[in-house]
């Protein structure tokens, strides 16, 4: 199993419109880099969703469901489809994982505009261990 991080603005799509629909297709991923993160995604790959923009901060996790397919919006681009986890009991802010020297080659953080990303296993222990997870 591999660990990623998928970003949001909560505007456009945030956590408590996932945690309400149970379950939905991450499209609108057009970065070459994201696009190929999304192809490597397998079925019950972890997620941490990270808020970006407003509150920018991870709230809560997910997993993949299903693996890549063309975009439905827009089929150039591929899409996959994520199933809500848990809300995080503390988020952790993208101050807090900048000042966590554990955390100091996130690649969120070094490729701050991808809006997904991979996270090593022990990126995914440490910001669960911020989170109180």
């Amino acid at each position: 199993m591999a660990y990623w991080l998928i970003r949001s603005e909560p505007a456009t799509y945030g956590w408590d419109e996932f945690v309400a629909e149970g379950r939905t297709e991450w499209t609108g991923v057009k970065n070459a880099t994201a696009a190929i993160h999304l192809r490597a995604m397998a079925v019950g790959d972890g997620l941490i969703f990270y808020h970006s923009n407003e509150g920018k901060e991870a709230v809560g996790t997910a997993r993949v469901t299903r693996t890549y397919q063309p975009d439905p919006t827009d089929p150039k681009w591929v899409s996959v489809e994520v199933e809500c986890g848990a809300k995080l009991p503390k988020a952790v802010t993208l101050a807090t994982m900048k000042a966590e020297p554990r955390l100091s080659d996130l690649r969120m953080i070094k490729q701050s505009r991808l809006s997904v990303s991979p996270v090593t296993d022990a990126e995914w222990a440490v910001i669960m261990e911020l989170a109180g997870a």
